[in-house]
């Protein structure tokens, strides 16, 4: 059995000290994984359960890479549809090659509608892009060059060195309580991910429904 750390990247009070020592402490007792959640702009529904400052999480495990020398680092969720497959692979291939192996991709298709509007993302598409991003990463992640073609995103002859430590790839944890959630964990991932009903650990669950999936 693993035991992990939620780290809390959110609210009054939390500053890069604060994260540091919270990081370096859960490491000293023995604790074997750091997970952060995930939002980019702090609209007024965001903000009503995530409050301000919110550290988001890809530039902030790879400063947890630095400061972490044995525990798993990722995120509780990242929300897919925020970010294009490409940058998503790029940026945590880097972050698997500079903690040597040590980062998990938890992900979700996320609840903010204002935050989906502010970053000019369809909502009402938020599960069928994920599903199509997550196959998307998997590929950058495992070949050399990587070519795909589909609704959401689409690209030809991409060199994808450095690709991640982790062979294949990183593990993937699919987060979400729907069978549209079940059948992405069987489809694309290595676990499920449950919620927790306070939304601490599984931060970015809500109870919208998918569509276009």
């Amino acid at each position: 059995m693993k035991i992990g750390v939620n780290l809390i990247n959110f609210g009054p009070g939390v500053t890069h000290q604060s994260l540091k020592s919270w990081a370096q402490v859960s490491e000293s007792l023995g604790y074997h994984l750091l997970m952060t959640s995930d939002h980019i702009a702090i609209t007024p529904d965001v903000q009503s359960r995530y409050p301000a400052p919110f550290f988001e999480p890809v530039s902030l495990l790879g400063w947890l890479a630095g400061v972490t020398e044995t525990m798993e680092i990722g995120t509780t969720v990242l929300i897919v549809p925020y970010r294009t497959p490409l940058e998503t692979a790029k940026a945590f291939a880097n972050i698997d090659q500079l903690s040597a192996g040590r980062f998990i991709l938890g992900v979700g298709i996320g609840w903010a509608r204002d935050e989906f509007q502010a970053l000019r993302v369809p909502f009402r598409s938020r599960g069928a892009m994920t599903n199509e991003y997550l196959e998307a990463i998997k590929l950058l992640w495992t070949q050399e060059v990587a070519s795909y073609e589909g609704k959401y995103a689409s690209f030809k002859d991409v060199y994808t060195a450095p690709r991640p430590f982790q062979i294949p790839h990183p593990p993937i944890w699919v987060g979400g309580p729907s069978d549209a959630a079940m059948r992405r964990t069987v489809r694309y991932g290595d676990a499920w991910h449950p919620p927790d009903t306070h939304g601490l650990v599984q931060g970015d669950w809500h109870p919208a429904p998918e569509t276009d999936c």
